[in-house]
């Protein structure tokens, strides 16, 4: 039995389609880390969106207490009760 050897073409041939082939691997690779970073952004938004929704669940669901709307009062609108003095100090 005799070997026959492989001809120059054919060994370029070859080492043309492992070099695509590695290629080809290494842009894959490139891609599937950078869809994976936007993964990780989207789920920090995703948990970042779930906790404002939570709060806002929560104060839909207490905005009849006397207590919330008092504070509401006094943090956002800067409103204060009969006789009160509010007292800020800048630098």
């Amino acid at each position: 039995m005799q070997l026959k050897k492989a001809s120059l073409l054919t060994k370029l041939v070859v080492l043309a389609l492992l070099i695509a082939a590695a290629t080809g691997l290494l842009n894959l690779r490139q891609q599937i880390l950078t869809a994976q970073g936007d993964l990780a952004e989207a789920q920090a938004q995703v948990a970042e969106q779930k906790q404002i929704n939570a709060e806002l669940a929560d104060a839909v669901e207490n905005s009849d207490d006397p207590g919330r709307q008092e504070d509401l009062a006094r943090s956002k609108l800067g409103l204060v009760e009969p006789g009160e003095y509010i007292f800020r100090f800048t630098d």
